[in-house]
């Protein structure tokens, strides 16, 4: 009980460290919530909207006395603050009030009418990229602090057993001006950096100076999270992209189709004179903002503007998102980006009292200076990410070029969690967490993780049920080699596979990686029309649980490789190797890989023996990635690859069979289409130069599983298609519920509706059928016409799964051609 008063003494305390703080509802004379009222202390820009619930909270370091709260078609009010902290506030407007200064509209206005859509239309006319682009060069310092905190801290929480021994924590508490939760500080980042640019070069160049950690700073997995979250973004775009969504900015050309517009206010702000426009949706769940700008009368230049996403908006997991951006004036027609805001309230759902984390962005920028000239050599020098210099300053350099200091709270991230770490329980937690998030239990006293723990249990018929274990090395996020392995128990053929590999990263600076390795397993070939030769590869169709039809297409396969690989530019990889392979079927008497072979007895042989010299082109432009050992991870995932691949095979050479070549192309882009969603486009092509056998073939990928694979065909068999030339197209949209949002039945449910089409054109010559006439498979390719399937599919199920339902275009005369099937998938998305 002692300890309890005292928490809630602090508690106490810290809510006294703001000069003024308020918070509670708006409600209207029948006593239901007014949405986006205005709320602000009396003679100050200092201000926020109510919620979709009529909530509201604010907080200011000024001492203030007068609360105004208004909204268009009700009286103003004006409340006297009886103290410093005022919450619980039950706020009643009247109806019927009309603003001295400007005239209000309320309501879907008429376009020509209404005074706040001309000034967008101003806006439109004369929109900057934080004025920049006005000058040929440019440079600037930019200071970024990126925080995640535990959020709705009560003392039920305190006192769980979960924090049971970790009770010091909450000695750090703070409450969010944004929400008026208390929440706890868990992890920090900062970053300073200076960016130079060059308008008419088309350059610009980020040199990051110093970046500091606390927290989970040696995973990269969450770094790398962290990082894709906050993506770049301009308020004056027609799109704002966050969560891999795109929300329709309220300055945008197709915003006066989507938001409400009122001309509320007009006030001097730094000696300019500005207009206050509120904006709201028209629509529920749709991906939309709600908030107000000011904006200059002049130069229409955006002043100040906020925006936080509507509680209705179709997206998962993310309860709040709150984004705050301030300009500075350089000069009468120069408004420069000064500081950046942004908050994202973490939960598994969106009621009012659910936990969960914040996920918070401050960007500060300074020091601007232009038409300071650089050499162009001078934006293709990059600093050294590996130098310590950079990942370790020193306190004196943080108080140097701290843009905005720390609060007393994130001043104690550092010292709390590295008391913290030292907790048994807090590492069991996070142990954990981490293994559920990687799929590897890590062994720190060996140095090695076991794993992936989700590929211990499969079945196919070649097998029956397949055990699997795994390992690879590791001795931190940057390990400049790594060795992997597996070994795998099929009970039905009661054999032993496995696989091991190994690369070592021999020059950081051009990414020159040397790998190797060797499997011998039973693996379903032809998932791929672009095969690679991943030795610790595996594909979902030889484990799958169930499958429609005999799943008996199964090979052998003794797979050898080296390779050499370097990035001589970024994003651009040059691979040159070799591979090894001995083919040959799992089940012989239900699917063969027999070929005509004259030197073999009988005229026929099953097995192939194979050596190719590969080299493989990848280029993947916007790609951003973390770390500078020998794996990095991802941190986006919205870049195009271009992935060009030459095979030679060498006959005779360590016994290899056939002497061919190779040609292969693809292209993957995602599309964001503003507010109709996301587009995957895939394209494939591809030639074999000389004859080679079925198992040396390009075999259109099928799909017996009941998984939805992207770049497969879910109405076809395995081998059903095979060609030596082809040309493929996969076409996937997903709405993001733009279109179930309209239905008044479905809009509640947030499903996601999600269309593809897809379609594959090859031959096969008389060579290569000949070649393979043994085989006990008909050799089909989709020549006369190009084989196509489309299909309509319903995610966000439940949040986790989605379903699709796949319909075949033609080829319906085939063998047991399958005209229709269902598959789905689970996931986590936003």
């Amino acid at each position: 009980m002692k300890r309890l008063l005292a928490v809630l003494v602090f508690c106490w305390a810290s809510l006294a460290m703001a000069q003024t703080k308020v918070g509670g509802m708006v409600l209207d004379p029948e006593g239901d919530p007014v949405a986006f009222a205005n709320v602000l202390f009396k003679n100050s820009g200092e201000g926020t909207i109510t919620n979709d619930d009529g909530r509201f909270y604010l907080e200011s370091e000024a001492r203030y006395d007068t609360l105004v709260v208004s909204f268009v078609g009700y009286a103003r009010r004006e409340i006297v603050l009886p103290g410093r902290v005022n919450l619980g506030m039950e706020i009643v407007l009247e109806e019927g009030e009309q603003l001295d200064e400007v005239i209000v509209y309320s309501g879907k206005q008429s376009k020509k009418d209404n005074p706040a859509i001309e000034i967008l239309r101003k806006i439109w006319a004369k929109k900057r990229q934080n004025g920049l682009r006005l000058f040929r060069q440019y440079q600037y310092d930019e200071y970024e602090k990126i925080q995640f905190d535990l959020n709705t801290i009560d003392s039920a929480l305190m006192a769980s057993r979960v924090f049971r021994g970790m009770e010091f924590i909450f000695e750090d508490l703070d409450t969010s001006r944004i929400t008026g939760k208390t929440y706890l500080p868990v992890f920090i980042n900062e970053k300073f950096s200076r960016v130079y640019g060059d308008n008419a070069l088309g350059q610009e160049k980020r040199d990051v100076l110093g970046n500091k950690n606390s927290g989970f700073s040696n995973n990269q997995a969450i770094i790398a999270f962290v990082q894709d979250l906050y993506a770049p973004y301009d308020i004056y775009d027609n799109y704002l992209k966050f969560f891999d969504k795109s929300f329709t900015s309220p300055l945008s050309r197709t915003g006066i189709d989507t938001y409400n517009y009122v001309l509320a206010d007009s006030a001097f702000i730094e000696n300019k004179w500005c207009y206050n426009i509120i904006y709201y949706p028209r629509r529920k769940n749709e991906l939309t903002f709600k908030g107000d700008f000011w904006v200059n009368d002049t130069t229409f230049a955006i002043k100040k503007i906020n925006l936080q996403v509507t509680r209705s908006a179709n997206i998962n997991w993310v309860k709040e998102i709150y984004i705050e951006q301030e300009f500075e004036v350089l000069s009468d027609s120069v408004f420069l980006l000064r500081r950046d805001y942004m908050l994202s309230d973490f939960a598994l759902n969106k009621k009012e009292k659910s936990r969960g984390v914040y996920g918070k962005r401050t960007t500060v920028y300074d020091n601007y200076r232009f038409d300071v000239p650089k050499p162009g050599k001078f934006y293709q020098q990059e600093l050294n990410p590996i130098d310590p210099q950079v990942m370790q300053r020193d306190d004196g350099f943080w108080e140097t070029n701290r843009l905005e200091a720390l609060n007393r709270q994130e001043q104690g991230i550092y010292a709390m969690l590295d008391t913290l770490k030292t907790v048994p329980r807090f590492q069991t937690f996070y142990y954990l967490a981490s293994v559920l998030g990687s799929g590897y239990i890590e062994i720190d006293k060996w140095d090695i993780d076991l794993g992936d723990i989700y590929s211990v249990w499969g079945y196919n018929e070649a097998e029956g049920i397949r055990l699997r274990g795994g390992a690879r090395t590791y001795f931190g996020q940057n390990d400049p080699w790594r060795l992997e392995g597996y070994m795998a128990y099929g009970f039905l053929d009661k054999k032993f596979k496995y696989g091991f590999s190994g690369k070592w990263l021999l020059d950081p600076g051009r990414r020159l990686i040397l790998s190797g390795g060797n499997r011998r397993d039973v693996e379903q070939l032809g998932l791929n029309l672009t095969a690679t030769t991943d030795v610790m590869g595996r594909s979902i169709a030889s484990g799958s649980i169930l499958t429609v039809g005999n799943n008996d297409r199964l090979t052998n396969i003794n797979l050898s490789t080296l390779t050499l690989e370097m990035e001589p530019m970024a994003n651009f990889r040059i691979r040159f190797g070799g591979s090894y392979r001995t083919l040959k079927s799992a089940l012989p008497e239900a699917f063969s890989l027999d070929y005509l072979d004259p030197s073999a007895p009988g005229g026929i042989s099953s097995q192939i023996r194979q050596f190719d010299l590969i080299t493989t082109l990848i280029y993947t432009p916007g790609k951003r990635t973390i770390g500078y050992g020998v794996d990095r991870l991802d941190v986006n995932d919205n870049y195009s690859t271009l992935f060009l691949n030459y095979t030679l095979g060498l006959q005779g050479f360590l016994e290899s069979d056939f002497d061919y070549r190779k040609l292969q192309f693809s292209y993957t882009q995602p599309w964001q289409l503003g507010g109709f969603g996301r587009l995957t486009t895939s394209l494939e092509a591809g030639k074999t130069f000389g004859s080679v056998p079925l198992a040396l073939l390009n075999v259109v990928p099928g799909n017996q599983t009941f998984f939805t694979i992207f770049n497969t065909f879910p109405n076809l068999d395995f081998y059903e298609f095979v060609t030596d030339t082809y040309t493929s197209l996969h076409l996937e949209h997903n709405f993001n519920g733009r279109l179930f949002s309209r239905i008044p039945v479905l809009r509640d449910l947030n499903l996601r509706e999600i269309v593809g089409i897809r379609g594959v054109w090859g031959e096969l010559s008389d060579a290569n059928r000949l070649l393979s006439s043994p085989t006990n498979i008909p050799l089909l390719a989709p020549t006369d016409q190009v084989y196509w399937e489309y299909s309509f599919g319903v995610g966000n199920i439940f949040k986790i799964f989605r379903v699709d339902f796949n319909f075949r275009g033609n080829y319906l005369d085939n063998p047991d051609a399958r005209a229709f099937s269902i598959t789905g998938a689970f996931g986590i998305h936003f």
